[in-house]
């Protein structure tokens, strides 16, 4: 299913971005579908350099997988903007990977962020601002419908 398709089926109004998360996102959207995961983070320079509008509550994402099929429509509840450092262990629980630990989300993240900012000549940061956001799954696909 397309994520305009899963858009039109879901009743929902107003405006929709689709993405995919980063590293591992069929693992990621499985996680969203189960409840597991309510947060997820990006960094703020990734925002500025492609010129993207940062989220707010009230917004709705349809989650793709990495084959770009709509899992999922999630609506945002809560975004700050945080430095990396000062991520907290409630919000590495939300996030809902690994042991769920803060310990387990920086190692993590960190490996993640070095690769994303490689990308475009940049170095990773403890400091480096994060766009984190908590959300709830708004819709799913029929067949999840119990």
């Amino acid at each position: 299913m397309t994520a305009e398709e899963m858009w039109k089926n879901s009743g929902l109004k107003g405006r929709y971005e689709a993405w995919a998360f980063g590293g591992a996102p069929d693992k990621l959207a499985e996680l969203v579908i189960r409840g597991i995961k309510t947060a997820t983070c990006s960094a703020l320079i990734l925002y500025e350099a492609e010129e993207e509008r940062i989220p707010e509550a009230g917004d709705y994402s349809v989650i793709l997988d990495s084959e770009e099929n709509a899992v999922c429509i999630i609506k945002t509840t809560k975004v700050c903007i945080t430095p990396f450092n000062e991520v907290s262990a409630e919000h590495a629980f939300k996030e809902g990977e690994g042991d769920r630990s803060l310990k387990y989300w920086r190692a993590v993240h960190e490996e993640f962020f070095t690769e994303e900012l490689s990308a475009i000549g940049l170095a990773f940061d403890e400091t480096m601002k994060l766009v984190c956001e908590e959300f709830e799954l708004a819709a799913l696909p029929a067949m999840y419908d119990k």
